[in-house]
């Protein structure tokens, strides 16, 4: 570990084996293979109903000091957001919706722990696919890749699903792009495996990094999450990103709600608002 990276609460960090796999703004994203209350290798049939994939390993989110501020005021931001980001993590892990499943929170020292989702993100899915479609047609053969391309549907079909579920319990992801949506085998959990044209099995989108979420009724918000996800894909995916964000507000649309009658009435209205955020966004664009 650099010596420039906080450290961890030596009780964790000498008690497990961790490695560092992501550093942002705001936490440091360790992994380790060990549960960490459950001795290792976890005896059979523990924790199966909550863990998808024991052996994929754990996650540990670790909010370290900020130097920069004030100490009280620091340990209140960071035990606020530690059990906001937890609870919220929880609340949807209950609710059904494809989380990482929630293990401990330690709020004081802003640690949580969940399990390892092991699969690419979907931004690196996609880009595999595409390159799969393009090796097999070729790059002059537009019908064709087009064809290759609902391959992918399927998929992004699931993902709007999952978002729906998320913003009908009302809670905005904040964060919403392609890189914060991972994908694992499907039957997870009892779920329905689902396949694509060519009989393939299509992963299941999870959700993750909750660290931005927050519970709101506004359609805007959810509007909001939307447009950022629709900009991941014009700047990830430019040459494919609209049949993209079809797909994926179709599903969205469908799996709002259920078919539910309130439900019906909060999604035209989301679908209002991102008319206007996207509107100001060009607007944006145009002024610089």
């Amino acid at each position: 570990m650099s010596p420039d990276l906080p450290k961890l609460p030596s009780a964790i960090s000498d008690a497990l084996d961790l490695t560092l796999i992501s550093q942002g703004a705001e936490a440091l994203i360790y992994f380790s293979p060990e549960h960490p209350f459950i001795p290792s290798p976890l005896p059979a049939g523990i924790i199966t109903s909550t863990i998808s994939n024991a052996s994929a390993g754990y996650i540990l989110k670790y909010r370290p000091p900020k130097p920069y501020r004030h100490s009280a005021l620091d340990a209140q931001l960071t035990k606020h957001r530690t059990l906001s980001e937890a609870r919220i993590l929880y609340k949807l892990f209950l609710a059904g919706i494809r989380v990482p499943s929630f293990i401990a929170v330690d709020p004081r020292q802003g640690l949580i722990w969940m399990e390892n989702i092991d699969g690419p993100s979907l931004k690196k899915w996609i880009w595999m696919r595409e390159a799969e479609i393009e090796g097999r047609h070729g790059e002059g053969d537009n019908d064709e890749a087009m064809t290759g391309q609902e391959t992918i549907r399927p998929l992004l079909l699931s993902v709007g699903s999952e978002i729906a579920k998320l913003h009908f319990l009302d809670i905005v992801h904040g964060d919403l792009t392609t890189s914060n949506i991972l994908l694992r085998e499907s039957s997870r959990l009892g779920a329905e495996s689902g396949a694509d044209s060519q009989n393939r099995i299509v992963p299941e989108p999870v959700i993750i990094d909750f660290g931005l979420a927050q519970q709101s009724t506004l359609p805007e918000d959810k509007a909001v999450d939307l447009y950022v996800l629709e900009r991941a894909f014009i700047s990830t995916h430019p040459i494919h990103s609209e049949p993209y964000v079809k797909w994926v507000l179709e599903g969205y649309v469908a799996g709002f709600g259920r078919g539910k009658k309130i439900a019906v009435f909060k999604v035209k209205e989301i679908m209002r608002k991102l008319d206007a955020v996207r509107l100001r966004g060009r607007k944006r664009s145009m002024v610089g």
